[in-house]
């Protein structure tokens, strides 16, 4: 069975991630993949400097992803260069892993714009870790340290809360305590291994 995990900025999907590996499932995070492909030295990197130049790299020759994040958050155009380069070499990368792990394993692809790249309809079920707005904005700010303007303008960056909700199979509620989102997630858990077995 396969399953992608998805939420707004800020939402909690890392912290359901880590719930998810603690039980025993096979996580593929895509953020990871996403900086693993345009490592120095990979051919995801080449092109993302061949698309933005080379004010895109620190001293060190590694990807400064603030300043290219500040190139395309604002300009849709400039963004979907940047995914017309990383998503297909994440998308290969995914495969491999998920090819590799047993068989009659559950693999949840961890993916922050799954529903943005239009990847639903790859998955058998899939997962959004979901709180209102204002609630990605209280932590982006807090837990993360941004000026409100910019957790507003990533999140408006991201798909909808209704489109998320709309795509969503399971619905992990991020409001309450830590031990109500891992009890929520034991719970989706139980119903997905039933189908994988």
């Amino acid at each position: 069975m396969r399953v992608g995990l998805t939420g707004g900025v800020a939402s909690g999907k890392s912290t359901v991630a880590v719930m998810l590996r603690d039980l025993g499932v096979v996580v593929v995070d895509a953020d990871a993949l996403a900086r693993e492909v345009v490592a120095p030295g990979t051919p995801g990197l080449t092109a993302v400097v061949a698309e933005f130049g080379p004010d895109v790299l620190d001293a060190d020759g590694a990807l400064d992803r603030a300043a290219l994040g500040r190139l395309v958050f604002g300009d849709p155009a400039r963004r979907a260069a940047l995914e017309a380069i990383v998503h297909p070499l994440v998308r290969a990368r995914a495969a491999e892993l998920e090819s590799s792990a047993p068989e009659g394993t559950l693999v949840v692809h961890d993916i922050p714009l799954l529903v943005e790249t239009g990847q639903v309809g790859r998955f058998d079920a899939v997962l959004v870790v979901d709180v209102p707005t204002q609630v990605q904005v209280d932590r982006a700010v807090r837990d993360r340290g941004w000026p409100e303007e910019e957790a507003r303008s990533r999140i408006a960056a991201q798909a909808s809360r209704e489109d998320r909700l709309a795509a969503a199979t399971y619905v992990l509620d991020n409001t309450g305590t830590r031990e109500d989102l891992r009890q929520r997630v034991a719970e989706v858990l139980d119903q997905l291994s039933e189908g994988v077995r």
